[in-house]
This record gives structure tokens, C-alpha cells and sequence, in this order.
């Protein structure tokens, strides 16, 4: 049917409405954009980042928002026009991971997963005080997409000191980048204060998750919907990397591991590399919806992580294939005593 027989406004010329509906009926849904929820997290903060700027006339900072343990994560044009947001839902039966088991025994990143989890759970646990602090600091590099095509910025240094306080806090910790200095916030809406959980992991909630992979992966998928624009697995795999530059205990991140070994699509990726360029063995996820591939990187002498990768896999109207959208290099993490407190020593790249 043309646009002489029916009007953009629904109504037709020479139609009943009950052929309209008739015809409303049979068209596909319109398709969405939506923005995948890690990505509209980071682009939120952004804004705070130019926000504060624009004020800093009026000698005030504003609040700015925690950055996420990945630092950087693509962002999209799509939220600053307010073009879209991403609806999020949750059915009563997407609480147990589809297509699990069956998925498992086909996999080709499962066994160096497991090897990975094996690693990381011979690691000691901390003791962590509940007014110390969770330092990170990481090389980072990331795409700004507001202008419509991919702008990758230069390579940064970033640090963060995360308060251990169980929470809700209004204050969450300290971060500095390239040598400026900023309070880490309440996120945007948390009127009561942000509560330790994904949002502000620190390493007493990371203890506090199940150590049964199968569990574990549950509970993730119940806190990860995926939106339209991003695959269900893709949310779990990407909730699961932004824990990856935490601190956390030993029985956690062996978990994790496992859990991620079980989300299919997940594989290997021979030549992985992180933002600083350092090759090791990687495990990846190619998100089929928003073509994006994810990389997480671990030290192939023995297995720790080094940072993570993200790129568009197909030519889209931001970039090229190859485009990067967002890398990281994890270079220190350590308990310190105070905000703004540099460890004793560093692990170095």
C-alpha cells in the first residue's frame, strides 16, 4: 500500500476503520534502538562530566556519578537527543537462564573459563574494614558517538577510591583523572543514597553473591533484562565484565568465571589485546543486535585479568568495522585507609 491510500496519520482516504485496524493489526511492531543498559549508565555520567564544566563558573562542583569498574563504556548519541530509552522488563520466567545446560558442552571458551576460574579462586581473601577504601587504577580509552560517528578519545588515566561502607551513602568514594580530582556521588535518583550492590560493589557485597555458579547465574540474569536493542546474554556477559576490575574475594570471581563459562556465545579470542596493547588469552561475546564485540583479557603466565575491549564488529552509520568503542588496562588495585591515599605498591604494566 502507498502513501495515497493511507495518510502518515493513520487515517486512511478511501478505508474503513476497520480496514485500518485490520491493516495495523498485521504490520510489524516499530522497530527500537534502545540503548543497552551499561551504555546508558556511562553516557549519564558523561553528561554529568560537561555539566560540571559548564558550572565550574559558579565555583561549584556538582555531583558527579561513580564511575563503573570498565571506566569506559561505549556510549550513543541516542540518549543525549532523548530519542529513546531503553524500557526494561522483566517476565515472571526469565529468573532461570535459558537454553543453559545444552548450551555448555558446545562452547569453545569453556574449558580456558574454566582454567581462568581455577586461577582466580587459589587467590587469598582480604580483610576489608568497612572505612577503607577500594583503590583502582587503569589506562582507559573510549569513543565519543554525540556527533553520529565514533570520535575515539585519547588514552587516559584514571583512578578511584570506592568507599567499603555497607551504605546507603551519598559520598561515594574519590576519582581522579589525568590528574584531576573529583567526589564520586550518589548516583542520579538514589535520593537516600546508593546502597552497596552493582551500582557500588564493594567487596563485602561481592562476598555476599552465591558461589554456586548455576546460582549465581540465575541471580545475574534476574538483575540483567535485556532491552531491544541488546541480546538477554549479552546483558548477563556484560554485568558480569563490569565486576571483572573489582576487588572481590577469591570464591567470587572463581564463581563469576564459571557462571560466564555457561551464557552461550560466549568463546575464545586467540589474538585479544588490551587498550595498552598487551596481548593475552581472551574470552569474548559478539552482541548480534548492537554488533559490538566484547574482549576481557587475562595475563596468559597466569590468568589474572588485564582489562577489556570493545569494538564494532560490522560497519554501521558511527564507524567502520574495527571501530573502538571503549578499552581498558587494569595496571593497580589495593585497600587503602583514605580517599586519595596511594598504595604502597603497584602492580605495574
Amino acid at each position: 500500500m502507498t502513501d495515497k491510500n493511507l495518510r502518515v496519520d493513520g487515517r486512511a482516504d478511501a478505508a474503513t476503520d476497520a480496514d485500518v485496524a485490520e491493516i495495523a493489526r498485521l504490520l510489524p511492531a516499530p522497530t527500537r534502538q534502545d540503548l543497552p543498559h551499561a551504555q546508558h549508565l556511562h553516557y549519564k555520567d558523561q553528561l554529568m562530566q560537561h555539566i560540571d564544566r559548564d558550572q565550574r563558573a559558579d565555583a561549584r562542583r556538582p555531583a558527579r556519578r561513580l564511575l563503573r569498574p570498565a571506566f569506559l563504556i561505549p556510549v550513543t548519541a541516542l540518549a543525549l537527543g532523548g530519542i529513546v530509552t531503553a524500557g526494561i522488563t522483566l517476565r515472571p520466567d526469565d529468573d532461570t537462564p535459558p537454553n543453559i545446560t545444552a548450551a555448555r558442552n558446545v562452547q569453545p571458551g569453556v574449558a580456558l573459563l574454566d582454567q581462568i576460574s581455577a586461577a582466580a579462586g587459589k587467590g587469598d581473601a582480604l580483610t576489608v574494614r568497612d572505612d577503607q577504601f577500594a583503590y583502582t587504577r587503569a589506562k582507559v580509552r573510549g569513543a565519543d558517538l554525540t556527533s553520529g560517528k565514533a570520535v575515539v578519545g585519547p588514552l587516559m588515566e584514571s583512578e578511584r577510591w570506592l568507599a567499603q561502607e555497607p551504605g546507603p551513602l551519598h559520598k561515594l568514594g574519590l576519582g581522579k583523572e589525568n590528574g584531576q580530582t573529583f567526589p564520586l556521588n550518589a548516583e542520579l535518583g538514589d535520593t537516600d543514597g546508593t546502597p552497596a550492590g552493582f551500582g557500588r560493589p564493594t567487596y563485602h557485597w561481592l562476598a555476599s553473591l552465591p558461589t554456586d555458579p548455576d546460582e549465581l547465574l540465575a541471580y545475574l540474569y534476574a538483575k540483567s533484562p535485556e532491552t531491544d536493542a541488546q541480546e538477554r546474554h549479552q546483558a548477563v556477559f556484560d554485568r558480569i565484565g563490569d565486576l571483572l576490575g573489582e576487588l572481590m574475594p577469591p570464591k567470587t570471581a572463581a564463581a563469576l568465571y564459571k557462571a560466564a563459562a555457561k551464557i552461550p556465545g560466549v568463546t575464545e579470542a586467540p589474538a585479544a589485546h588490551d587498550v595498552l596493547g598487551r596481548h593475552g588469552v581472551g574470552i569474548a561475546r559478539t552482541d548480534t543486535t548492537f554488533h559490538t564485540r566484547t574482549e576481557w583479557v587475562f595475563d596468559q603466565r597466569d590468568l589474572s585479568f588485564l582489562g577489556a575491549r570493545s569494538y564494532l564488529v560490522e560497519d554501521t552509520s558511527y564507524g567502520k568495522k574495527g571501530t573502538l568503542l571503549s578499552g581498558t588496562a587494569l595496571m593497580d588495585q589495593a585497600v587503602v585507609d583514605k580517599a586519595g591515599q596511594q598504595p604502597v605498591r603497584t602492580r605495574e604494566s
